[in-house]
C-alpha cells in the first residue's frame, strides 16, 4: 500500500515515534512533508515519551494522534498504555503503527524472535485492537478497519495497525547526512586499539556489528565484548554494573547518540555511583541510523554539558580521528569516570555483516573472559 493512502486513512494530524526500518516509507514520507514540528511530527526519545506527547496533543485538541513504532518499542509503552491511555485512567485513544520483527516464520535477527511471537499478545494484553497490515491488504480494506477502529476510539480505546514487512511503500526519496567526515567504524576501530582486554559494552545496532567485524579483521577473541544487539539504550547501565562489581578492571562501554537519548537517566545513575574505571563513548552522528537514518536531537543538545552535570569527571568532544585518539590517551591515563562524545558521519560499509555467533554464545565468552562461572 502507498504510504500516502495509509496516512489519508488514519487521518490524524499529529504523528510522533521512534523510527523503525520496517516503517521506513512512513518514517521518510512523514520527514519529507512535516519535517520535524512539535505541532505535527515529533521523533521521541522513547516509546514511552510518545504516548504522553500524544496524550498532550489529545487533551489540548480533543483529537486522535498517531504513535509509531518497532514492536520492540512496546516495552517502553506499557506503562503508559496501562497507567495513562487506558479506559479504566484517562481513556486517551491513539492510533498505534507498529513496525512487525521477528514475525513468527519469518527470519529475523535473534534479539527480534521473542518480541515477534508476543506482539499481538501484548496488545491485547493492554486491551488494544490491533489489525495486521501486509502487502495485499487494499486501501478499501484498510478503511473498512478503520471504520470499525474509529467507534473503539471515540470510546477512548487505544487501536493498532501491525505492518508487516513491505506493506508499505513510498516513492519519494529524502537523503539524510551530518557535517562530519569520521566515520562510526574508523572510530570503533580507534577505540579497540585502547581497550585491549578490558571489557566492553557496546550498543545496539551497527555499533555491534562493526567492533565485530572489527575483531574478525584483527584476529582478535570476541569474548572481550558484550554486544548488546537488544534493549536499546541500556547499554551504559549493563557496562555500569559490570564496572561495580569489577573495580580491578577496566570497562568500556560504546553508545549511540540514539540510545543514549533513549534512556538519558542512566547517565546521572552514572554520574551519581562515579565508577573510576569506566569509560562511555557516545556515537554521535544525530541519526537513528541503523533504521534508516532519521533524526536524534543529539544534534542540539550538548551530550558533553549533560555528562559533565550528571557527575563524570572527564568529559571530552571528538570530531576527528586525531582528536578522538587524544581524548583515549587521557582517558587511559587518568583513572576516573569519562565521557567521551565523538561527532561522526552517517553510513556504513554496504558489505557490513552481523555477528555469527549467537547472543547466548556472546554472553558465555563475555563471562569466560572475565572468568566468571554460570
Amino acid at each position: 500500500m502507498r504510504v500516502e493512502e495509509f496516512v489519508e486513512i488514519l487521518g490524524s494530524d499529529f504523528y510522533t515515534g521512534v523510527p523503525d526500518s520496517q516503517l521506513k516509507a512512513l518514517c521518510n514520507y512523514l520527514m519529507a512533508t512535516r519535517g520535524i514540528d512539535p505541532k505535527r511530527h515529533v521523533i521521541a526519545a522513547n516509546e514511552g515519551n510518545c504516548c504522553a506527547l500524544a496524550a498532550g496533543y489529545h487533551l489540548a485538541t480533543g483529537k486522535v494522534p498517531v504513535v509509531y513504532m518497532q514492536n520492540s518499542g512496546e516495552g517502553n509503552a506499557v506503562n503508559p498504555l496501562a497507567s495513562l491511555l487506558n479506559g479504566q485512567v484517562y481513556a486517551i485513544p491513539v492510533i498505534f503503527v507498529i513496525g512487525w520483527r521477528g514475525e513468527p516464520g519469518v527470519h529475523d535477527e535473534p534479539q527480534h524472535i521473542y518480541q515477534g511471537q508476543v506482539t499481538l499478545r501484548l496488545l491485547e494484553d493492554m486491551g488494544v485492537a490491533a489489525c495486521v497490515v501486509d502487502r495485499e491488504t487494499s486501501p478499501e480494506a484498510l478503511r473498512a478497519q478503520m471504520e470499525e477502529f474509529r467507534a473503539l476510539l471515540a470510546q477512548g480505546r487505544d487501536v493498532a495497525f501491525v505492518i508487516r514487512k513491505g506493506a508499505l511503500s513510498w516513492d519519494g526519496e529524502i537523503t539524510y547526512g551530518s557535517d562530519y567526515t569520521l566515520t562510526r567504524e574508523e572510530a570503533i576501530r580507534r577505540i579497540v586499539r585502547f581497550t585491549g582486554e578490558d571489557p566492553v559494552v557496546s550498543t545496539t545496532g551497527k555499533a555491534s556489528r562493526e567492533l565485530f567485524e572489527i575483531r574478525e579483521a584483527n584476529g582478535q577473541d570476541h569474548g572481550r565484548d558484550f554486544l548488546t544487539v537488544g534493549s536499546m539504550g541500556h547499554a551504559s547501565s549493563i557496562a555500569l554494573g559490570i564496572a561495580a562489581q569489577r573495580p580491578e578492571e577496566r570497562v568500556w562501554c560504546i553508545d549511540g547518540d540514539g540510545a543514549a537519548l533513549m534512556h538519558l537517566g542512566a547517565m546521572a545513575v552514572i554520574g551519581a555511583s562515579r565508577p573510576e574505571n569506566l569509560i562511555h563513548i557516545v556515537i554521535n552522528n544525530g541519526a537513528h541510523e541503523t533504521v534508516g537514518g532519521m533524526p536524534t536531537v543529539a544534534g542540539r543538545v550538548s551530550l558533553t554539558g549533560i555528562a559533565r552535570d550528571c557527575g563524570y569527571a572527564a568529559v571530552y568532544s571528538a570530531d576527528s580521528a586525531e582528536t578522538l585518539e587524544a581524548a583515549l590517551e587521557q582517558a587511559v591515563t587518568d583513572r576516573r569516570l569519562t565521557m567521551i562524545e565523538v561527532k561522526c558521519a552517517l553510513g556504513a560499509r554496504s558489505d557490513l555483516g552481523r555477528p555469527t555467533t549467537t547472543a547466548l554464545e556472546n554472553k558465555r565468552a563475555f563471562m569466560k573472559h572475565l572468568g566468571v562461572q554460570e
